[in-house]
Formats: C-alpha cells, structure tokens, sequence
C-alpha cells in the first residue's frame, strides 16, 4: 500500500523523481527482492532493497524516464524529507488537478452549445443538471452575499465543481491507476488531488488574497486597518490586542478551507484502502471469496458519494461567507 501513501514527486532543479530508482530490469530487480519477480506479493527484508539496486547498478530515475518502464519505487528511505520544499512538486497532484479543471471547462462549454443549440426546446437531461447546478450556486450566493459582485457567483460555481471532481477520484478503485502506471515504470500515482495538502492549502490560499482584495475594494485601506486594529476593542490602547486577534482570526479562514478539505478526503481515501485490503482479506481466509468485499466497497462509495458532494459544498459556502465579510461595510 505504500505507493498509495506517496505522491509522484519531482525535484524541479534536478529533475530528479524523488524516492524512485532507474534500473535495466524491471524484473530482475523483482526477482531479487522476491525471488518471483512479483514484488507486489512478497515482503522484503531489511536492507535487501538497497542491497538489490546496488548489485543491478541502480541510478536516479530521471522525470525524461518516467513512462520508459524503468523505474521502481523506494520504499527503504533513511532521509528525513523536509517540511517544506519549494523545488519539489507533486506532479500527480498537479497534473489531475489541472486536467480535471479542463473538464469542468468542456462540460460548461458543451452545455452552452447545447443550450444555443435547443432554443425554445425541451432540455435533455445533461442540460438538466448543469442547469440544475448553476441555479443552486447563484441561489446560495444571492441568498448569501448581499454586495453585488460579477465575481462572486461563477466564483463559487469554479470553487464547487472544481473540488466536487477532485473528489469523485475517490471513487475510482484504489489500485487500478496505481497498478496500470507502474506496469509503464511510473513508481507512485495518487489519485486524489483534494487528499493533498498542497492542492487544498493552494486553492484556500487563493481565496485568502481574495478576501484581502475584497477588504480594500469595498472599505478602503482605511477601513480595512481599522477592521484589524480597532475591533473588537474600540479603543487605542487595546490596538496591540486587537491585531493579535483579527490577525490569527484571518489567519484561520485559508487553515480551516484547507485542512478540512484534505482532512476529509485523506481520510477517505485511508477507509477505502483498508475496506479493500482488510475485509476482502478476511473474507477470502473465510471461503467467502472476493465478492463481499467489492459489495461492501459499493456500499462505502454509496455514502461517500454524499461525503465528496458535501465536502464541495461547504468549500464554497466557507468562500462566500469569507468573501461576504470581507467586504461588508460597517453599519
């Protein structure tokens, strides 16, 4: 399970692919950890690892050779990695993110052709829930943000959809894409860009500047110091207290954005992988075979299809409400 708990990291300034090794045969080195070739049924020992990528001459698996069939994953690390590392990115992350963000682009996009399209006719199904969806988000918004603002509704829509398909990645079974990719010698795949702290921290992030812009626009840069230095004390002399509290009190809304999102769908993604690997396990030594446990992940995909629709939902509202406090005016 360890490639499910590590992301497709690169080393930007080296192009290094971090915890993976290059070597000339896949199965060779297989064989040397297992004996069978098969590394994914065998338990190493201590030390083997490194043992093995020294005999086959073992060098750094390079981003040019992801996808060349040559590179194995490192589970043996001695290195501590580091907190924060601004030359590495999680390429797995990053690139799902990314493409997921296009296809909530061609959705929308296909939904206005088809719209154009079907004037003054009944709209199929697919237009249906996109309709559907847009006039929950605008109703939210407008029964929520009280400032009138271009911004704030397809905002909100990016924000809900955005995060409701990095989700739904949950869903897919969690050794299919893992297991296809190594066959083409890509060491460690995570599926899920909301279970990274780096995608759920970046997106709140964002919203933080929001908030910040949103502050100045409305009530000036006056006004936006005052919000922090004279509340919730309206006094002078407690202006040294009142930046302490306003400060850590914004300071919380991208932690709260970020951390509940990752937090929930990390752990969701940990439940999955334990209901496959624990209960299909126990079911097999008890003669019962593999079924019950794909039928208990359909139930757990049931339920968390209401998890990851409301893990969206309440990133957006959180949004809207940051943004709408933002740029409140006093009375």
């Amino acid at each position: 399970m360890t490639h499910h708990l590590k992301f497709l990291q690169v080393d930007l300034s080296t192009g290094i692919v971090l915890n993976s090794k290059k070597v000339e045969s896949v199965y060779e080195y297989n064989e040397c950890l297992c004996g069978d070739g098969l590394a994914n049924k065998c338990v190493t020992k201590p030390g083997l690892e490194e043992q093995c990528l020294e005999k086959l001459h073992a060098s750094d698996c390079k981003f040019s050779d992801l996808g060349s069939g040559k590179c194995v994953p490192v589970m043996e690390q001695n290195t501590k990695e580091p907190i924060f590392a601004p030359n590495v990115i999680n390429l797995d992350s990053s690139l799902i993110s990314t493409g997921l963000g296009f296809v909530f682009l061609a959705l929308f996009w296909a939904a206005i052709r088809v719209s154009v399209r079907s004037k003054n006719q009944v709209p199929n199904k697919f237009l249906t829930v996109i309709e559907l969806v847009v006039t929950f988000v605008n109703d939210t918004v407008e029964s929520m943000f009280q400032v009138k603002n271009k911004l704030i509704a397809p905002l909100s829509l990016t924000v809900f959809m955005w995060v409701f398909l990095m989700n739904l990645m949950d869903l897919i079974p969690v050794d299919l894409i893992p297991q296809l990719c190594s066959y083409v010698g890509i060491p460690y795949v995570r599926l899920v860009p909301s279970a990274d702290v780096n995608i759920t921290l970046a997106m709140s992030c964002s919203i933080f500047l929001l908030i910040i812009i949103y502050g100045i626009r409305y009530k000036g840069i006056k006004g936006f110091i005052k919000d922090y230095t004279r509340h919730p004390f309206n006094s002078v002399y407690m202006m040294p207290v009142n930046i302490c509290l306003e400060v850590v009190s914004l300071l919380s809304k991208p932690l709260s954005l970020g951390l509940r999102l990752f937090g929930n769908m990390y752990a969701g993604e940990i439940i999955f992988i334990l209901i496959t690997v624990l209960l299909s396990a126990q079911f097999c030594s008890l003669n019962l075979g593999w079924i019950p446990g794909i039928l208990v992940d359909i139930v757990w995909a049931v339920f968390h299809i209401l998890i990851i629709t409301l893990q969206a939902f309440i990133f957006m509202v959180l949004t809207i409400v940051y943004l709408s406090m933002a740029s409140a005016k006093e009375d």
